[in-house]
C-alpha cells in the first residue's frame, strides 16, 4: 500500500470522526506536537552540523532505525516493564485509597501512622531496594514490584486524607443533622468530595510507579527472559551502543506519556459532569 493510499484512508478516518478529529487540531494537542517536532528538528540539525559521533549523541533518525531493528529485544522488556508499573501502581491506589478511608475514621490512627508513610516516601528507594531484593531473593519480580510500590504508594495516601478532610463543613452538618452514619457519610459525602484529590494524585502516581520499576530494574540489575528496560539500558551503555539506549529511552519517555495521558483522560471522564476542573465553558 503506497503512501497516498494510506494518508487517504486516514483523512477518510478522521473525516467520519469529526469530534476526534477537532479533539486532534485542539491547542492542547497541536502546541505540544509542534513545540516536540521543533526540538526534534533542533536536534538533528546539532548533531549535523557539529558532526558528532553516534557512540556521544545519535541522531533522532538513527535512534529511530535503531528502535526498529531492535524492536524484538526491546518490546519484550518493555512488556516486563510495564507490568511491573501496572501492577504496583493497582497495589498502591488499592491500599492508598483503603489506609486513607482508614485514616480519616480516627485522628488517632493518623496522627499515628502517618508519619510513618511520611518516612516511607522520604526513605530513597535507591537504598532501600538492594535490601527488599535481598528478602524476597525468590522472586524478583515481587521485588522489583515492591520497590515501585513504595514510590507510587505516597500521593495517593497524601491526596485522598486531603480531599476526605475537605469536606464542605455546612454539608457535613447536614448529615449530622439528618443523622446519617458514618459509612453513609463516608459513602455519599466524603468519597464523592475526594475524588478529584484522588484522581491527581492517581496521575502522579502513575509516572512514579514507572520511575519506581525503572530503578528498581536499575538496581536488580536482572538478565534473561525477565529483563526489563532498564537492563536494555545498562547493557547499552557498558556496549557504548548508545542509539539502542535513546531507543530504550524514548519506549520508557513515551510510556510514561500515554500513562499520564491515560489517567488524565480517566480523571476528565469522571469529573466532567459536574466538577470546575473538567466542565467546558464557551468562555
Amino acid at each position: 500500500m503506497s503512501w497516498r493510499q494510506l494518508a487517504a484512508l486516514f483523512l477518510e478516518f478522521m473525516s467520519s470522526r469529526p469530534s476526534l478529529f477537532k479533539r486532534l487540531l485542539s491547542p492542547d494537542v497541536l502546541a505540544p506536537a509542534v513545540v516536540g517536532i521543533l526540538a526534534i528538528i533542533a536536534w538533528d540539525l546539532f548533531v549535523r552540523i557539529t558532526n558528532l559521533p553516534p557512540y556521544l549523541l545519535p541522531g533522532p533518525i538513527l535512534v529511530l532505525q535503531t528502535l526498529f531493528q531492535d524492536w524484538g529485544e526491546l518490546f519484550p522488556s518493555l512488556l516486563i516493564t510495564l507490568k511491573i508499573t501496572v501492577v504496583a501502581f493497582v497495589a498502591a491506589t488499592v491500599l492508598g485509597l483503603a489506609i486513607s478511608i482508614l485514616f480519616t475514621q480516627s485522628k488517632w490512627i493518623e496522627r499515628s501512622f502517618f508519619p510513618y508513610a511520611v518516612l516511607l516516601q522520604t526513605t530513597p528507594v535507591v537504598a532501600v531496594a538492594p535490601l527488599i531484593i535481598i528478602w524476597l531473593k525468590n522472586d524478583i519480580f515481587a521485588a522489583l514490584v515492591v520497590c515501585a510500590w513504595i514510590v507510587a504508594f505516597f500521593p495517593i495516601i497524601a491526596n485522598t486524607i486531603l480531599g476526605l478532610n475537605s469536606v464542605d463543613h455546612n454539608l457535613l452538618n447536614l448529615f449530622q443533622l439528618y443523622r446519617a452514619s458514618r459509612w453513609q457519610t463516608l459513602l455519599y459525602l466524603r468519597l464523592p468530595s475526594a475524588l478529584p484529590y484522588f484522581l491527581g494524585g492517581l496521575r502522579i502516581s502513575g509516572g512514579l510507579a514507572l520511575i519506581g520499576a525503572v530503578v528498581a530494574e536499575f538496581v536488580a540489575g536482572t538478565g534473561g527472559s525477565q529483563s526489563g528496560l532498564a537492563y536494555q539500558i545498562l547493557m547499552a551503555s557498558y556496549n557504548l551502543q548508545i542509539p539502542k539506549m535513546f531507543a530504550a529511552l524514548f519506549l520508557i519517555a513515551l510510556t510514561g506519556i500515554s500513562i499520564f495521558a491515560c489517567l488524565t483522560w480517566l480523571s476528565d471522564f469522571l469529573l466532567r459532569d459536574w466538577h470546575e476542573s473538567a466542565i467546558k465553558r464557551e468562555n
